[in-house]
């Protein structure tokens, strides 16, 4: 396929922000692709040349592409520059010199998805000594072949700025409907998905293999596990009452990791599936020292106290996730792994196989004392004793515990009520803290107008249809330091339009691209006209009532994996029964 094709389908795709629209246009792209081009189409989707957590970024800074633009156009670089502060798009920069350049090609060559991909992927993985001149040259290659709307995505794409509003359950979609006009198939390739996360390998599989691929899907060691995640409920009662007896662990505040061991290999993958593994030498230790040859388990790291028996808080342990200074911080703060599940043992995949065996192979692999250690757990069968030992967790400072189903199996990247969550935050609060995703923010004014900063428009994200929901305007728990930090790290992706996965009512000063989640808290969830999260027929959607920021930008979650809709709903739902049991009381 050409990549004419390619940036055709990214054209239309960014003007329009109906999601059935833009999953008719995928489908029809993938229908019209080989199945060896499948991946890459995905990746380029994704302005990607592998799977996020292989760590292959073709990113290169705007000054390199300036340089690029300018020897393919023959435009001296101070005049792409000042073109470039005119239209603040160096891809419409590109798109605009090479319609007009000065020189043209002797040779010029029809461009392939997998020529533009394949160069992209040189650039990507150029380094050392002559690699700025091998990126710079590779670009301008790229576009002396160009047609002036290729020019604008191979501008784009290096940089990270396509902002398409394609989401992976978009593709998926579109992958379903290619194969059967509708979206039946989307929960197989979603399950694939989630067991390898990887958009390039489901498509390519999919499109080789059928359905049958997709079924043979099993977990791979050295590709990240898409994490399972648990529902609330407000009580123990609630809890036993849903899945009757169940396992019980204590829930730590630390670092989620994915774990896999596979022939003499080690790797550590965090929540968001990024590659931590050079950042806790320690545990790349202590799992060289296990016995299974081949492995995949999870745990929580936290810096643990072995003397004293105490949790350090989060803000020490958070000290651990740096890429300098490492050697030191491992002896300030020795991290340990409380092991909760295990997913993959010397070829099989343990995914399917009920919690109560997965747990007791774990107690096996990690019996005794050392830097990994089984979570600690019971199983219970009663509401008081789930009490009990809940309040025990939460009085050595503990976030809760989580009740697990004894007889499900692990569910990768899907929220059941085969985990259920108690956290001490719904204790005294109507609502737990919440992840949200920042989608534009506001102008200072009065005092701080100096910043240039007053606030956060956020939005939490709906699953069924891909999109991001406004929930709250931010302009509580701010400091001087960050209200600096903020404006800083925003303008560098602001977009001069709404970003067509954000459904949004309100206009604030400046949209940026969905990209960084922050945390908050709020006195409690209430209905309102203004806000789109979870609106019904008669426009009331949710809101949160004196919302107010208690993290820096930039967590360890992508905008897909803050607090859902579903979640705003159930928690609403939590805060009436609650409520209503302390009127009674």
């Amino acid at each position: 396929m050409e990549f004419r094709k390619l940036a055709e389908a990214f054209e239309h795709l960014e003007g329009t922000s109906s999601r059935l629209q833009m999953t008719d246009m995928l489908a029809e792209l993938f229908k019209d692709a080989r199945p060896d081009e499948a991946d890459r189409i995905a990746y380029l989707l994704q302005g990607m040349v592998a799977p996020p957590f292989a760590g292959i970024e073709i990113g290169i800074g705007e000054k390199f592409v300036e340089q690029a633009v300018a020897l393919a156009t023959g435009y001296p670089v101070r005049e792409v520059e000042k073109l470039y502060r005119d239209l603040g798009d160096l891809g419409s920069v590109a798109e605009r010199l090479i319609e007009k350049k000065k020189q043209a090609s002797l040779v010029k060559k029809t461009l392939s998805i997998t020529d533009v991909f394949n160069s992209f992927r040189k650039i990507a993985l150029a380094g050392g000594a002559g690699s700025q001149n091998i990126k710079i040259r590779t670009l301008a290659e790229l576009l002396n072949n160009s047609s002036p709307l290729e020019a604008r995505y191979f501008c784009r794409i290096p940089l990270g700025r396509l902002r398409l509003g394609v989401g992976d359950p978009t593709v998926l979609d579109a992958l379903s409907v290619m194969k059967k006009g509708d979206k039946t198939l989307r929960p197989e390739l979603e399950r694939a998905y989630n067991l390898c996360s990887d958009l390039g390998l489901v498509a390519r599989t999919f499109m080789e293999k059928g359905e049958k691929g997709l079924e043979k899907f099993e977990l791979v060691p050295g590709n990240p596990v898409r994490p399972a995640l648990a529902e609330r409920l407000s009580s123990a009662r609630e809890i036993i009452d849903k899945i009757g007896k169940c396992a019980v662990e204590s829930k730590y505040d630390g670092f989620r990791l994915g774990i896999h061991k596979w022939d003499g290999k080690i790797r550590l993958f965090s929540r968001r599936l990024e590659d931590m593994t050079s950042m806790f030498p320690d545990i790349v230790d202590a799992v060289k020292a296990l016995k299974a040859k081949e492995i995949i388990f999870e745990g929580e790291a936290l810096a643990f106290n072995e003397t004293t028996g105490e949790y350090r808080p989060f803000q020490e342990t958070i000290q651990r996730k740096r890429k300098h200074g490492i050697a030191e911080k491992v002896v300030e703060f020795p991290l340990h792994v409380f092991a909760f599940d295990v997913l993959y043992l010397n070829g099989r995949d343990l995914t399917g196989k009920p919690y109560e065996e997965r747990r007791e192979m774990l107690e096996k692999l990690f019996s005794g004392a050392g830097v990994i250690t089984p979570s600690e757990m019971q199983v219970i069968s009663r509401p008081e004793k789930l009490e009990a030992f809940f309040d025990d967790a939460v009085s050595r400072g503990l976030e809760g515990v989580i009740a697990k189903d004894l007889r499900a199996p692990y569910v990768a990247g899907a929220r059941k009520f085969a985990w259920i969550k108690l956290k001490r935050s719904y204790r005294g609060e109507l609502a737990d803290t919440i992840d949200v995703v920042v989608v534009g923010y506001y102008k200072g004014r009065g005092s701080r107008a100096q910043f240039g900063f007053g606030g956060l428009l956020t939005c939490v994200y709906d699953g069924e249809t891909d999109e991001f929901k406004t929930i709250a305007r931010i302009g509580s728990g701010f400091s001087e330091q960050q209200m600096g930090e903020f404006r800083k790290t925003l303008d560098a992706i602001k977009v001069p339009r709404r970003p067509a996965r954000v459904d949004s009512l309100y206009e604030p000063d400046y949209w940026v691209e969905p990209k960084y989640v922050v945390t908050v808290k709020a006195d409690e969830i209430t209905k309102s006209p203004l806000h789109t999260c979870g609106r019904d027929a008669e426009g009331i959607g949710y809101a949160l009532r004196f919302p107010r920021l208690i993290s820096d930008l930039g967590r360890d979650k992508k905008p897909e994996d803050a607090t859902t809709v579903a979640e705003i709903r159930e928690m609403y739902n939590m805060q009436k029964r609650i409520s209503a049991s302390e009127g009674e009381a």
